[in-house]
């Protein structure tokens, strides 16, 4: 068995998620503190207790998300079940859940990286005036169409099918009445803060950028697959790029799923809330095993 750990996005966050693995593990207990530490606030009670408002923030949702994974890849390690982990692969924030679970950052630098990175993007949401949607059931290249007519981007390629768009409200709000008008068979609006992975986030980038240049990377002991191309990332200078980059770039989820598929894993472990992860990937592969761990009861099974 060779096997890759999946590390949720944003959006994956629900109030309470971590409760069950605060409660009953030292470890992650002790995890929650040190981050509470960081980031100078608790994140702890704002996982456990909402209210949902304040969770769903992207400066705060980010650094949730990434704790939870990491406590629930902790956990995993102490029972010892990580043998077999030979991969790792994070959504959008996951991926640096990943590289840090993968030993390219420790703890603390990565939280500091996840800190940061919500900060500059919530900070990009507030400054434009954007938007995302989700295409349900189209092919690529007709969503790449529909993107190009309307000066908009595709923000995430989920798996097939599954398809975001992101930009400017307006340009988003007449790309999703055309694409109603010209038989899509599912067009959501999506209610989120702004335009993420697409041109909008420069500002956030451009910050990100400078601030990842003084950030210590090391090799990764696992093997990376980073969003922007759907291949393994190892190098620390390519980390950092790959990081910045991804802030405007469209998440190749589908991809980076396939090609941990074809670079020989037999099975994948999500760490994380909801199970959004495992059902991308049921919708990609039906033949994929994929188990889902959330809380501490799932340690068990």
């Amino acid at each position: 068995m060779s096997r890759a750990l999946l590390f949720a996005g944003q959006g994956a966050q629900k109030v309470g998620m971590g409760r069950s693995l605060h409660e009953h593990s030292a470890i992650a207990r002790a995890l929650y503190e040190e981050a509470s530490c960081v980031l100078g606030w608790d994140l702890a009670r704002v996982s456990f207790e909402g209210p949902e408002a304040e969770l769903t923030q992207t400066r705060v949702c980010q650094p949730a998300l990434f704790v939870h994974g990491l406590a629930l890849h902790a956990l995993l390690r102490e029972q010892g079940r990580l043998a077999e982990a030979k991969y790792a692969l994070g959504l959008s924030l996951g991926e640096i859940t990943a590289l840090t679970a993968a030993g390219a950052f420790d703890f603390a630098t990565g939280l500091r990286v996840v800190g940061e990175r919500g900060r500059l993007m919530q900070l990009a949401c507030e400054q434009s005036s954007g938007t995302m949607a989700s295409i349900i059931g189209e092919e690529r290249e007709k969503v790449a169409a529909l993107c190009g007519e309307f000066d908009v981007e595709m923000a995430n390629l989920n798996c097939p099918g599954q398809i975001v768009i992101s930009g400017d409200k307006v340009k988003i709000g007449a790309a999703v009445g055309a694409a109603r008008e010209r038989g899509m068979r599912k067009v959501i609006p999506l209610n989120v803060a702004g335009a993420y992975h697409s041109r909008l986030m420069e500002p956030a980038r451009a910050a990100f950028a400078a601030f990842l240049e003084k950030i210590p990377v090391a090799r990764p002991g696992l093997t990376v697959f980073t969003n922007t191309t759907g291949r393994p990332v190892s190098e620390p200078h390519e980390i950092r790029a790959a990081l910045a980059r991804q802030v405007v770039s469209p998440v190749l989820w589908e991809d980076c799923m396939r090609q941990a598929a074809a670079a020989g894993v037999t099975g994948f472990w999500e760490l994380g809330p909801g199970g959004v992860l495992a059902g991308l990937a049921r919708r990609t592969n039906r033949d994929w095993p994929v188990q889902s761990f959330a809380e501490f009861a799932d340690l068990a099974a």
